[in-house]
């Protein structure tokens, strides 16, 4: 251990390794955990704490991230349903814990070795580390294999696979695909912006918007003037929407009314991890 008045390094452990991309944190791990505890997603987001739809949109997060739900909702019983961690979501957790023993031990063996650098140097190197972290406003994050790459002259149109039946496509700059070393089979990020999101529910009406994701509605948060819809498609992913109150009741859409996410090519950000 560290000799008395030194700097230490406390680990908050990311797991970024191929399809989870950022989304398992301390803060998410300690509500999975929480919801395999108490099976209700409202009371695991107390005793974190986070605000129910702060617990929400993390749960989306992680399924919408992850090759496998690590959460479902259950519906029906004599508690009325809830909220379950899988199987899947367990081995995940576990993996987690395991992994963070090892990654403080091993910043803890660090922190001895720079001791000789002197408490600056460590203190710019931590400060750079925070500067380097940076989080997305994107409200919709997905990730997967490139499937299609065509080169347009000055634009690429670049095809990600989210799941056996559902493909994204994204329209970027030939500049920006080179600079992101875009290849076939590459796992990269699509963030699509929540405002950038049409719903429609009238699956006979043909669109120019390349992509179309269809699923029901799992969720809606009112407010004054818009509303925050929150589509589950057929994968488990999520898809996530702010359409103005008017338009969230002239389209009847309400929890459990079938539904398509509409959002163009240009509205997709693609990402990498190196």
């Amino acid at each position: 251990m560290s000799s008395p008045g030194s700097h230490r390094f406390i680990g908050r452990l990311a797991i970024e390794a191929g399809m989870m991309g950022t989304a398992l944190s301390d803060t998410r791990i300690r509500l999975l955990e929480e919801i395999d505890r108490r099976g209700s997603i409202s009371q695991a987001a107390k005793a974190v704490p986070l605000s129910y739809k702060a617990a929400w949109d993390a749960v989306d997060a992680v399924n919408n991230l992850a090759p496998a739900p690590l959460v479902v909702r259950v519906t029906g019983g004599r508690q009325g349903g809830g909220t379950q961690l899988t199987e899947y979501g367990r081995r995940i957790v576990a993996m987690y814990r395991a992994l963070e023993i090892e990654y403080q031990a091993t910043l803890d063996r660090l922190a001895e070795r720079l001791d000789d650098i002197g408490p600056v140097g460590i203190r710019e190197f931590q400060t750079l580390m925070h500067r380097m972290s940076m989080k997305t406003s994107a409200r919709n994050q997905f990730t997967g294999p490139i499937t299609g790459l065509r080169d347009g002259g000055v634009d690429y149109e670049v095809r990600l696979r989210l799941d056996r039946d559902t493909e994204i496509v994204a329209v970027i700059t030939k500049e920006s695909a080179e600079n992101l070393g875009l290849a076939i089979g590459k796992e990269v990020c699509a963030l699509v912006k929540s405002s950038s999101v049409l719903l429609m529910t009238d699956g006979d009406l043909r669109i120019t918007a390349r992509n179309r994701l269809q699923g029901e509605v799992a969720a809606i948060h009112a407010g004054s003037v818009n509303d925050e819809v929150t589509l589950q498609l057929l994968s488990g992913r999520t898809v996530t929407a702010v359409v103005t109150h008017g338009s969230c009741e002239a389209l009847g859409l309400a929890v459990g009314v079938p539904a398509s996410a509409i959002f163009k090519a240009s509205s997709v950000i693609l990402a990498t991890w190196d």
